[in-house]
């Protein structure tokens, strides 16, 4: 007999999945390997997944898929041909509480961490800020919920603490001049990721006093230019990723924090 392999695959975190995948994997001897595929938003992805775990001997699939138009997706996929195993983990009590209520459900990823962050999940999400501060953990980036990026001194690292006390998995980038972006970066949807920039003049004279603070000097005219340089290389990479941009001229973190979680509600 082969190990077994279960794979969840979420619209989201695949947290409350794994959860269960867990509980079910310490009742045997040899506990089956778990692989974790979240964020699985649209039929690419999804069909990435399950082909993935076809492939794989021993495979069973444990996941949480809010949009309707998914989980039929799904059904068709995972019947497709070899067939593998499934455990719908919401499914089931969902439509219970919809029978017994008669109320519909919001069919949102993600609505149990929206609602209930509690401290366990900001102890978490503080451990993963710091991870995935300043361009570390690239090869999770699909683990964030947000993925702040921007050139240096426009409140990356404050703003992913602040969030992650609020009980946010975020990431955070640094764009340098002439430094291409890690792969992942591109992989991600749009909407997760959230450019920063700041009026120049600032962002010189924080450059500035940081300079001077390092090497007890000032910013050379050559130096200056190379700032805007890579200032605008920065807004030419948000353009790329086509995500949303947030001036941060001015705004305290937590307005700032405000703002960008305006596109997480």
């Amino acid at each position: 007999m082969s190990k077994a392999v279960i794979y969840i695959v979420s619209d989201s975190l695949g947290e409350t999945a794994e959860l269960v995948a867990r509980a079910a994997a310490s009742q045997f001897t040899d506990e089956p390997t778990i692989v974790r595929v979240p964020h699985v938003r649209d039929e690419e992805r999804l069909a990435h997944a399950v082909a993935q775990a076809k492939k794989t001997a021993g495979a069973v699939i444990f996941y949480t898929l809010a949009d309707p138009g998914l989980r039929a997706r799904f059904a068709e996929l995972t019947s497709e041909g070899d067939a593998v195993a499934c455990v719908d983990v919401l499914g089931p009590a969902i439509g219970a509480v919809q029978k017994a209520s008669g109320l519909s459900p919001k069919s949102r990823a993600g609505a149990m961490r929206r609602t209930g962050r509690s401290y366990f999940t900001r102890l978490e999400a503080l451990e993963f800020a710091v991870a995935h501060d300043d361009g570390r953990g690239t090869e999770t980036l699909d683990e964030a919920e947000i993925v702040l990026v921007g050139v240096s001194r426009t409140s990356k690292t404050p703003l992913a603490m602040y969030l992650a006390y609020k009980g946010w998995r975020v990431a955070n980038v640094p764009i340098v001049l002439g430094v291409e972006p890690p792969p992942g970066l591109y992989e991600l949807d749009p909407e997760r990721v959230v450019g920063l920039v700041v009026d120049e003049q600032m962002l010189l004279e924080s450059r500035s006093q940081r300079y001077r603070a390092l090497a007890g000097g000032r910013l050379s005219a050559a130096k200056s230019r190379e700032v805007l340089e890579e200032f605008e290389y920065s807004k030419q990479i948000m353009r790329r990723l086509g995500c949303r941009v947030i001036d941060v001229t001015h705004h305290a973190i937590e307005e700032t924090a405000n703002e960008i979680l305006k596109g997480f509600a």
